[in-house]
C-alpha cells in the first residue's frame, strides 16, 4: 500500500503561509535593531553646542572639538603698545572693517621678537568690540585662539564658526614650520584656494618671528635635494602669500625703548626718579642683549616689585 504524502496547505492565492520560525524576516529586523542601537551606544556623544555668548574669547580645544570661554583676557591696553604706531593703525583699521561686515583681509603679523605682535592682535580685538558695542550694545567680534600644533584641526574649526551668528578672529601666536612637517598645507586649503575656502564670518591673525613660515634651513634644504628646487620652495612660500596684509615689526631704538618703559612707568604710577628709571632701563637691556616691548615690561615689573608697587 502507498504511503501517502503529507501535503502543506496552500491559501485560496495558491502560495504556502509566511513561517514564524526562527529565522523569519521579522526576527531579523529585530536583530539589526538591536545591532544598531548597540552601535549607537559605543559611538562617542556628539559635541555639545558652544556658548559664544559666554565670553569674547575662546581657546580651541581639537580633541572635544569644544570652544573653551576665557573670562579674562591677558591683554595689554592699546595706548601702552609704543613704537608700532603705523602698523597698529593698519590692523586697527582691518579689523574694523571685518566687524562691520566689509572686505579684510588675512593679517601675518612678522619680525622682532617682544616687540607687541600677539599684544596688538588682542588689543585690536578689544578695542574695536569695545567701540562698536557702545553703539550697538553687543559685542559682534569673537577671538579664537588656535595652538600651533593644532592647526590641522582648522577645518573642524571653521566648521563650528561657519553657523555661528558672531564674526571669528582666528589667531594662531607664533606659527612657523620646520622640518617635514606638512601640517601648513591644511592651513593653506583654508586660508585660500579650498573648495569651501574660509567663511565670510571668519579671518585669521598670525604672528611669527619668520615672514615666510618658514626657516631659511628648510627652504634651503629643499633647494638641494628637490627635483625642481624652484616648485617646492615656491609651494612652501605661497603660504605667506596667502596673507592679505602683512606687517612688519622692526627692532626698537634706545629712545623708544625709554617711551616705553615710560608709558608703564606713567600708568602704574611707580614713583621712580627719571634718572633713575633711565639708568636701570638702559641696563637692564644691556644685559638682555636686546631691547623690545617685552623686555620694557620685564624691568617695570622688577622696579615695581622693589618698591611695593602692584601692577
Amino acid at each position: 500500500m502507498a504511503k501517502s504524502k503529507s501535503r502543506t496547505k496552500r491559501p485560496p492565492g495558491g502560495k504556502p503561509a509566511a513561517r514564524s520560525a526562527a529565522g523569519s524576516v521579522p526576527d531579523r529586523t529585530d536583530l539589526l535593531e538591536r545591532i544598531a542601537a548597540s552601535l549607537e551606544r559605543l559611538a562617542p556623544p556628539a559635541p555639545a553646542a558652544p556658548d559664544l555668548a559666554a565670553a569674547d574669547a575662546f581657546v580651541w580645544q581639537p580633541k572635544s572639538l569644544q570652544l573653551a570661554p576665557v573670562k579674562h583676557v591677558n591683554r595689554v591696553e592699546m595706548t601702552l603698545l609704543k613704537g608700532i604706531d603705523r602698523v597698529r593703525d593698519m590692523l586697527v583699521e582691518n579689523t574694523e572693517r571685518f566687524a562691520r561686515g566689509l572686505p579684510a583681509n588675512n593679517a601675518l603679523l612678522w619680525g622682532a621678537r617682544g616687540m607687541g605682535k600677539s599684544s596688538l592682535v588682542k588689543a585690536s580685538h578689544a578695542g574695536v568690540n569695545a567701540e562698536i558695542a557702545r553703539g550697538s550694545g553687543q559685542s559682534p567680534l569673537k577671538l579664537v585662539e588656535i595652538h600651533r600644533e593644532d592647526i590641522e584641526s582648522l577645518p573642524e574649526l571653521m566648521a563650528i564658526a561657519r553657523i555661528a551668528p558672531y564674526r571669528f578672529i582666528v589667531f594662531c601666536d607664533d606659527l612657523s614650520f620646520d622640518g617635514d612637517d606638512t601640517s601648513y598645507k591644511s592651513l593653506k586649503a583654508v586660508l585660500e584656494g579650498g573648495v569651501e575656502g574660509r567663511p565670510e564670518n571668519v579671518i585669521f591673525y598670525a604672528t611669527s618671528n619668520r615672514r615666510h613660515l618658514m626657516s631659511r634651513d628648510m627652504m634651503e634644504n629643499e633647494r638641494s635635494t628637490a627635483i625642481n628646487p624652484g616648485e617646492t620652495v615656491e609651494e612652501k612660500v605661497s603660504l605667506s602669500d596667502r596673507f592679505g596684509l602683512w606687517l612688519g615689526f622692526h627692532r626698537c631704538s634706545q629712545d623708544e625703548f625709554l617711551d616705553m618703559v615710560q608709558g608703564y612707568v606713567s600708568h602704574f604710577r611707580i614713583p621712580v626718579k627719571p634718572d633713575d628709571m633711565r639708568r636701570e632701563a638702559l641696563e637692564w637691556a644691556t644685559t638682555r642683549g636686546s631691547r623690545s616691548g617685552r623686555v620694557a615690561w620685564q624691568y617695570v615689573q622688577d622696579v615695581a616689585g622693589r618698591l611695593g608697587v602692584k601692577i
